[in-house]
């Protein structure tokens, strides 16, 4: 058995509704999953095109642990490269967002210099001072480039890839799940702005949230009160991916929709006694086809594509360790926006986020869990809901199974 692989191999995987707590507690799952998911055949979303708007602009951020920065040069092509000097591996952008006013970057401890696709341009005293000293005559500051990464666009989002291998963004993604994203993806967009957040608890348990349509409406009250999302409304669940690892929840509002088991007043996420005192934040524009009231688009491993009524977001799930990740919201519009729709699309911005009306429950719920099983391990979370293969319903957890299973097949258990 591969030393690496030893622990997560000696979790019991039998039962695929069942999923071992060590997988969210684990300092060695966590340090394999980042060689085998994070640097591995996947890929990551860093950015929005938007975000850098200018000629040598960039922005810091990390796939995975590793910390990357994505820049765009005078000639509109983008980049995406490892924050670590290729001389003594040293930050070289130490700032989340910026812009090379001469289109270098460089890195403060040697002053080593980088044009915007992380080729080396410059080196310091490279050959001595005085006929002594500096770096051999056979040295070329072309030979140490910074680690570079695959880059690929869709829709005005960014993604990165370790792998030199491996599938495009497109086979990765497969067709259906290409063809929903494109469904928010259809016109030029324009970052609105960012909001960020530290969740004490495994990031792979936001992932599950994100593709868990059972909570939705029993957590958040917003949701069922005000008919964003409940589970009796029309809707279902896609997967999608070579992997079944990708998936889309979907919600939309039905003629005569049952709500008897909401009235019951046995939910407590259901008030009608809850008001608004302003109400402009359930205004809705119909403006996507189909028209959605809620599309949780997950992309394995770390991305979420969100509209929720007239917001738009990118999610990104950052690890910062086994029991701790980021998450950060990248709000976007359209171009062609009137003054009025993006009026709505900000007011919006207030559904999600740190402190929103719905997903402020979320990172607490996670945090409830890794709360619970760290003392523990030994046990497991149950997945049961619903069959395999019938997604046309929001209440399942087939989309959850189905994560898993991949999980297994990406970190190589060969029970």
């Amino acid at each position: 058995m591969n030393e690496k692989n030893k622990v997560i191999n000696s979790l019991d995987w039998s039962d695929s509704t069942k999923i071992p707590f060590e997988v969210y507690t684990d300092e060695s799952i966590y340090k394999l999953e980042q060689e085998n998911i994070f640097r591995g055949e996947t890929w990551s979303f860093v950015a929005l095109e938007s975000e850098l708007a200018e000629a040598f602009s960039y922005k810091s951020t990390f796939v995975g642990d590793v910390p990357v920065v994505a820049t765009r040069d005078d000639k509109d092509n983008f980049y995406v490269w490892v924050n670590r000097c290729s001389h003594r591996g040293a930050e070289v952008c130490r700032e989340r967002h910026g812009k090379s006013e001469d289109g270098v970057f460089t890195c403060v401890y040697h002053q080593w210099a980088f044009d915007a696709s992380g080729e080396c341009v410059g080196v310091p005293f490279r050959k001595g001072h005085g006929g002594k000293g500096g770096f051999p005559k056979d040295f070329k500051p072309s030979d140490r480039p910074l680690q570079k990464l695959k880059v690929e666009r869709l829709g005005g989002l960014i993604f990165a890839s370790f792998a030199d291998q491996g599938p495009t963004l497109e086979e990765y993604l497969g067709p259906q799940m290409l063809k929903m994203m494109l469904r928010v993806l259809c016109k030029p967009i324009e970052y609105l702005g960012v909001t960020r957040q530290y969740v004490n608890a495994n990031w792979k348990l936001y992932t599950e949230n994100t593709k868990d349509p059972y909570h939705a409406s029993l957590l958040h009250l917003f949701h069922a009160t005000f008919g964003v999302y409940r589970s009796t409304m029309g809707g279902g669940a896609e997967i999608g991916g070579p992997l079944n690892m990708h998936s889309l929840l979907s919600a939309y509002v039905i003629e005569n929709e049952d709500k008897s088991e909401y009235e019951k007043g046995d939910l407590r996420t259901y008030d009608t006694g809850v008001k608004l005192a302003d109400t402009s934040v359930l205004e809705v524009t119909p403006e996507l086809d189909p028209v959605f009231t809620n599309h949780i688009q997950s992309i394995f491993p770390s991305m979420v594509l969100q509209q929720i009524h007239n917001t738009l977001a990118v999610r990104q799930i950052i690890p910062k360790g086994v029991d701790e990740f980021e998450l950060v919201f990248h709000f976007f519009g359209y171009e062609e926006d009137t003054p009025e729709l993006r009026a709505e699309r900000v007011r919006q911005m207030n559904l999600v986020g740190p402190a929103g009306y719905i997903s402020m429950e979320d990172g607490e719920a996670t945090e409830l869990v890794q709360n619970a099983i760290k003392g523990d391990p030994s046990h497991h979370s149950l997945m049961a809901m619903g069959e395999d293969g019938d997604e046309g319903t929001l209440l399942t957890e087939s989309i959850l199974r189905a994560y898993w299973k991949g999980y297994q097949q990406i970190m190589g258990v060969t029970q």
